[in-house]
């Protein structure tokens, strides 16, 4: 009698209170329109860009292969003009503007305040929602990475390439979706409050504009590897398994980092 007691009110391990977490969050991503429009939108950016491709002015000739859509060929620190930036870098930059509206509808809503009356674990919340951006810029990569290939089917451009140097560079920006979820997340967080200046903080540091700066000052030092737009260049079209590598490391540092200091906040601050 006594041990069933004690099972009744034994309190839900972490696995399974995120498990729970992660089910409600992954029913309100499928549930809203939002999640289905960014898909497309990263979709149709490729076409976008290929038809500025093929046109006239300073957009026209910018890719001599069709791949270069999806990966630049070499690791760019510095981005002198937005052809070297299109590419499925521009998922990260989309998906920090949908993870704001996502994360804000939250707190717009009053969900917030009635998850946290019955669910006192702040961290829960920042890794289910870093888990579930992830999941939705990792879609987005994937439609990209079709839309992609269809616009530079459409183009005309050679498809030459260098096939592992490819596949590394489609995972390694796959993988970056974790790291940059996280930073999304933990901005939100901060800004909870201000939904305009969450979604410009994401939009400047999706485009990499910090380390790109820096990159001006110091060069194409390999120090910059350590921060998200960094390592995020290492998945190019002359990748390999070490740049995956790199890839892997920075994302999940961050992600560890931006979740413990989300959590500190939503723990010492009132979350509401």
């Amino acid at each position: 009698m006594e041990r069933t007691l004690s099972l009744q009110f034994e309190k839900p391990s972490f696995f399974r209170r995120l498990q729970g977490m992660l089910g409600v969050d992954f029913y309100r991503l499928f549930h809203t329109p939002l999640f289905y429009i960014f898909i497309a939108i990263a979709a149709i950016i490729p076409a976008l860009v290929s038809m500025g491709a093929m046109g006239e002015g300073e957009t026209a000739g910018m890719f001599s292969n069709a791949w270069q859509i999806i990966a630049a060929d070499s690791p760019l620190y510095i981005v002198h003009d937005m052809g070297e930036y299109a590419n499925m870098n521009m998922v990260f930059l989309f998906g920090g503007i949908m993870v704001s509206i996502f994360i804000g509808h939250d707190y717009r809503s009053g969900y917030v305040k009635q998850l946290f009356t019955t669910h006192a674990k702040k961290e829960d919340y920042m890794i289910s929602k870093t888990l579930v951006s992830a999941f939705s810029m990792v879609c987005m990569c994937f439609t990209y990475l079709l839309g992609g290939t269809i616009s530079g089917a459409a183009t005309g451009l050679p498809f030459t390439v260098n096939a592992a140097s490819l596949l590394c560079a489609i995972w390694g920006k796959v993988i970056m979706s974790l790291g940059w979820a996280s930073l999304y997340t933990f901005i939100n967080i901060i800004f909870r409050r201000k939904f305009g200046i969450s979604i410009a903080l994401c939009f400047v540091l999706g485009t990499g504009i910090p380390v790109i700066g820096a990159a001006a000052l110091l060069g194409n030092t390999a120090a910059l590897n350590i921060f998200l737009y960094g390592s995020s260049v290492q998945a190019c079209l002359s990748a390999n398994f070490f740049s995956v590598l790199v890839c892997l490391a920075c994302s999940v540092v961050w992600a560890i980092i931006y979740n413990v200091l989300g959590s500190v906040i939503l723990y010492r601050r009132d979350v509401y």
